[in-house]
């Protein structure tokens, strides 16, 4: 990296992740020792960290380069993107009851996390000419349908959880067009209308997920359990919390998917509200200086870009934290940055790349 990438690096963005994703490694660590053999007892942690280390010496490796060398392959990607999730259906694993993994070697990945990066590249290609201009239903037509045909592979997979992601990029991204407010009033209005019907559409599992959402206790060992307890886990924190590695709610194996997508329950159990303030405190830094870096770009395809980057990554924030406090149903998608996984932490490590990159090219660079 040359000096004057680093002079004109966002430094609060970068400290914000950095210490998300540390902060993350220790709350893995504690969540999955006890459960590991003694030899591999830090496996989870250290399969973490070091993929965390090979994504930011790539990220460092892609700030040399100009994001906007990225707008001539909008068409390209998204191809790529809907052959990705194509291959998902045909030589993809199960698991979960899902179909959502590629093995490519000793590596599972998971297509609709990359997807949804691609897909705001994509987005971004397609809106830039079309900034003020979405003044009708028929104007938006396009847009929509060019995001559908994804959102309807993800679904099949069934994957709830990243359709929902895909609908926020979208909402966001046409909203900083300048869409007009009174078609979307009436897009949001038509959802709300078709939700009887929507229901009917819902697999089984997912409507049961909304019943819990409801009221956990209607099936509280199945669907509605992961509710109760990380409800449990998270008010049993108090202030302080209980300390690192002596949770138990999470120690005990009571609470399910605590390196993944209840490790926001651990950190409220054993760092108490003193913990989880000070990780929505880190969020809200990355949060703000993604609006701040869409505000301050220098050309529409940076803006929308970061729009909708900051977009998705406010609705995983949104949506993760909801489902372990129990206000919004449960649809497994990962806290960024803070859950075990290798394609959701490549996923939001290069789009913080991609919003350094816009921020570091505000204005001419001078090499």
């Amino acid at each position: 990296m040359t000096k004057s990438i680093l002079r004109r690096m966002d430094l609060s963005l970068l400290a914000a992740t950095v210490g998300i994703i540390l902060m993350s490694l220790v709350i893995i660590g504690s969540a999955t020792h006890i459960n590991t053999p003694s030899d591999d007892r830090y496996w989870f942690v250290a399969r973490q960290g070091i993929f965390a280390l090979v994504n930011v010496g790539f990220a460092a490796f892609l700030l040399n380069f100009d994001y906007k060398l990225l707008q001539g392959y909008g068409n390209k990607l998204y191809v790529f993107n809907l052959i990705m999730l194509l291959a998902v259906m045909f030589v993809g694993q199960s698991a979960l009851g899902a179909q959502r993994w590629i093995s490519i070697g000793p590596i599972s990945i998971q297509p609709s996390e990359f997807s949804k990066i691609i897909m705001i590249v994509s987005l971004a290609t397609m809106l830039e000419d079309r900034v003020g201009k979405l003044n009708t239903l028929h104007d938006l037509l396009p847009v929509a349908a060019y995001v559908g045909l994804p959102f309807l592979l993800v679904m099949k997979q069934p994957d709830l959880g990243t359709s929902l992601v895909f609908m926020a990029i979208f909402f966001g991204m046409i909203f900083a067009c300048g869409i007009n407010l009174k078609i979307l009033g009436g897009i949001f209005a038509t959802g709300i209308a078709m939700m009887p019907i929507l229901w009917h559409v819902l697999k089984d599992y997912q409507k049961m997920r909304i019943m819990v959402f409801m009221d956990p206790n209607v099936d509280p060992l199945g669907s509605g359990y992961h509710i109760i307890q990380s409800k449990i886990a998270i008010g049993s924190g108090l202030l302080f919390g209980k300390g690192l590695f002596e949770g138990t709610q999470s120690q005990l194996n009571f609470l399910p998917e605590n390196h993944t997508d209840f490790i926001f329950a651990v950190v409220g159990e054993e760092l108490g509200f003193i913990g989880v303030t000070f990780l929505l405190l880190l969020y809200l830094v990355v949060l703000w200086r993604g609006m701040c870096i869409a505000r301050d770009a220098s050309d529409t395809f940076g803006r929308l870009l970061a729009v909708g980057i900051t977009s998705m990554l406010a609705f995983h924030v949104l949506v993760n934290v909801g489902m372990t406090l129990g206000i919004m149903p449960v649809t497994g998608i990962p806290l960024p940055l803070m859950s075990y996984g290798v394609s959701s932490l490549t996923t939001n490590i290069l789009s913080i790349t991609i919003l350094m990159n816009i921020q570091l090219r505000k204005q001419k660079l001078l090499f």
